[in-house]
């Protein structure tokens, strides 16, 4: 799988910039971690956050290891603080999930995350929960908190109630009472399914960094 980078060096790192194909990758490696999360009896509209996550990642990996997906050399590691730039001695940030490739590794020697992945409990019917999603999520890669060096990024939203529509509706609805009117989520061309979501949002020290949206429904109980 080839992994292209612009070469050229962005906040002191490499900039990253994965190719369309790959950020599907993620995007169906998400779907595929998700199909194992969900079965768990923890995993359910009532728990925590970081618990669904714990799941989610050990999805990710369980649907790596049996050969399910036929990309080889995709690695998920747990969440870590993290800095924005070199310069900041104390961590700025604490991701969710990172994604790294092997490739990058060997040929770059790049070992700050490759792809960052941002999760949050969402609902179209509630209006909280969605401005956490835009202040806590999204707004976190807008400033360069994460992936400050990436061309994009990644968003997983938990459905709690409702649907991937009035969940991205509710987001669109404090992005816009923010006349951030842009930067409003729609349906992805990248992976054109109901669940998955695309936006693109100005960034403090490179292009605009566009961002991958997943919302996930959680099985009838």
């Amino acid at each position: 799988m080839k992994l292209p980078l612009d070469v050229t060096a962005a906040a002191g790192r490499r900039f990253i910039d994965l190719r369309p194909d790959i950020a599907a990758a993620v995007l169906r490696t998400v779907e595929a971690g998700w199909t194992f999360a969900s079965q768990s009896p923890d995993v359910n509209t009532e728990s925590g956050e970081v618990e669904i996550t714990e799941r989610l990642r050990d999805g990710m990996r369980c649907a790596l290891d049996s050969g399910m997906l036929p990309w080889k050399s995709m690695i998920v590691l747990p969440g870590t603080e993290s800095r924005s730039r070199p310069e900041i001695l104390l961590p700025d940030g604490r991701t969710d999930i990172s994604i790294h490739w092997i490739e990058i590794f060997v040929q770059f020697r790049e070992h700050d995350p490759h792809a960052i992945i941002e999760c949050k409990r969402v609902a179209g019917n509630n209006a909280h929960l969605c401005r956490e999603y835009v202040v806590e999520g999204i707004d976190r890669f807008r400033t360069g908190q994460y992936s400050i060096n990436h061309s994009m990024g990644f968003m997983i939203g938990y459905l709690i109630d409702g649907d991937a529509r009035a969940a991205a509706n509710c987001i669109n609805d404090h992005l816009n009472r923010k006349s951030r009117y842009d930067e409003n989520l729609e349906p992805s061309v990248l992976v054109a399914e109901p669940w998955v979501w695309a936006s693109s949002h100005p960034h403090t020290c490179t292009s605009p960094i566009d961002l991958h949206h997943a919302f996930l429904a959680f099985r009838a109980a």
